[in-house]
């Protein structure tokens, strides 16, 4: 039997055993599940008169299970913990990222039709819908994995699928210090910050681990403070209890019922919100969220795609006037000024590792130049067995809000922000 073969009969039997199930139990993992689609299915093959070898019986069982109660081929790799993303490109090409690296996965589809079923799948119990009308959707899985999918005529080599799988294991500050992600003085430095209510902006490119560095300094918002999240699909997993969460909603056929973030954001300022989290600034939203910043909401979050931080504000700036407000440049960088007091720079370097690359202060405006202050900064001194080397130090100047964070109860020691070489020859340097 070829592999076509058995993955139309895997289909095949898919599709009967799911209209007979239907309304009678709930496809999901669970052993009692999985025991009635056994029965069902040997009570199938009896009756269509389907003999396999024994290993081939299995193989299709467990593609069988893959189809009702998974996500179809690529269901083995969504439960691999090794994978953090899964791409799609078309029926036929399934890539994976490992570690920082993307390789070819050993599985596809049989063809465009199948991977549409996968499609739907993941998109029907959040109400979306995919078509030649809307040819794309961003969703989430059940553990809060953000998908994306395209369909043609926009996808000309058939659809295709980009799921960023979700940890299932909520990373904390710890972790992304042992990562190498931060020092454990930025960790000191950012949670000060965050509790001191200093407005940050978490920049870095795609899959630098903007949302992962977001939801761990989240964490360190106090908890008797009311919190609203807004994204796109929701992933913020925060600790606290007084949260409200809020969702974009898709356009209906007729064009009607779709919230964006911008939308969002107004209403969040109508909720007596004490911090507002945005999950990404990408639009007009950004100017909204100057306002909320300048407007008592201090404390506020969120990311923005740039490279570096003067690139940030720059995108900031273009944000801004993608909110459709003729304003002069002059005045959207005071605004921005006003409101940003930090931006948390996050690379992927080319190893595959994630790390905070600097830590830079918005100090003001000078004429009309927006000055920025590294407080730390990344020094990359080469690699070594294929891994980067090197490490986040203090730039040697210290933050002009360091007395708003003295007053907040939180005394740095003055060495925290000395250059390694500095610190080192201080008095009793080498007894700490």
């Amino acid at each position: 039997m070829t592999w076509e073969d058995r993955q139309q009969l895997i289909l095949w039997i898919s599709d009967r055993l799911a209209e007979s199930l239907k309304g009678k139990i709930r496809l999901t993992r669970t052993p009692d599940t999985l025991q009635f689609i056994e029965t069902r299915f040997a009570q199938l093959c009896d009756h269509a008169k389907i003999h396999l070898a024994d290993g081939l019986r299995k193989e299709v069982y467990d593609g069988v299970l893959d189809e009702l109660v998974g996500y179809g081929p690529i269901d083995g790799l969504l439960e691999d913990d090794s994978v953090t993303e899964v791409m799609v490109n078309g029926p036929k090409l399934v890539f994976v990222e490992r570690n920082g690296k993307v390789t070819q996965a050993n599985v596809r589809f049989l063809d465009d039709d199948h991977v549409m079923r996968v499609i739907h799948k993941i998109i029907a119990p959040l109400g979306r819908q995919i078509g030649r009308d809307h040819p794309m959707v961003d969703a989430r899985l059940p553990d809060g994995s953000r998908v994306n999918a395209v369909i043609p005529p926009c996808a000309i080599d058939g659809p295709a699928i980009t799921i960023r799988k979700f940890s299932k294991d909520r990373l904390t500050v710890e972790d992304l210090i042992r990562f190498g992600t931060m020092t454990e003085d930025v960790s000191r430095f950012l949670e000060a910050c965050v509790v001191s209510r200093l407005n940050i902006i978490i920049a870095g490119g795609t899959g630098s681990g903007k949302t992962t560095l977001l939801n761990v300094l989240s964490n360190y918002i106090p908890h008797d403070e009311r919190i609203v999240t807004i994204e796109d699909a929701a992933e913020l997993q925060l600790a606290q209890t007084h949260v409200v969460r809020l969702e974009t909603a898709a356009p209906e056929p007729d064009g009607t019922g779709r919230v964006d973030i911008r939308d969002l954001v107004i209403n969040s300022l109508r909720m007596r919100p004490e911090r507002i989290i945005v999950g990404e600034c990408r639009g007009g939203e950004a100017l909204d969220m100057l306002q909320a910043m300048n407007t008592g909401h201090d404390g506020s979050l969120t990311t923005i795609h740039a490279n570096n931080p003067r690139d940030t504000i720059s995108r900031l700036e273009t944000l801004v006037l993608m909110a459709g407000m003729d304003l002069p440049l002059t005045v959207v960088r005071r605004q921005i000024v006003s409101a940003i007091n930090l931006i948390v720079q996050q690379a992927r370097l080319r190893d595959g590792s994630r790390k905070i690359t600097s830590v830079t202060e918005i100090q003001g405006l000078e004429g009309d130049t927006v000055v920025l202050q590294p407080v730390f900064q990344f020094d990359e001194q080469g690699e070594q067995d294929g891994k980067v080397v090197g490490s986040l130090k203090a730039s040697g100047i210290r933050p002009k809000f360091v007395d708003l964070l003295v007053r907040r109860g939180f005394d740095l020691p003055p060495s925290m922000f000395m250059d390694p070489a500095r610190a080192s020859m201080m008095p009793g340097a080498r007894n700490r």
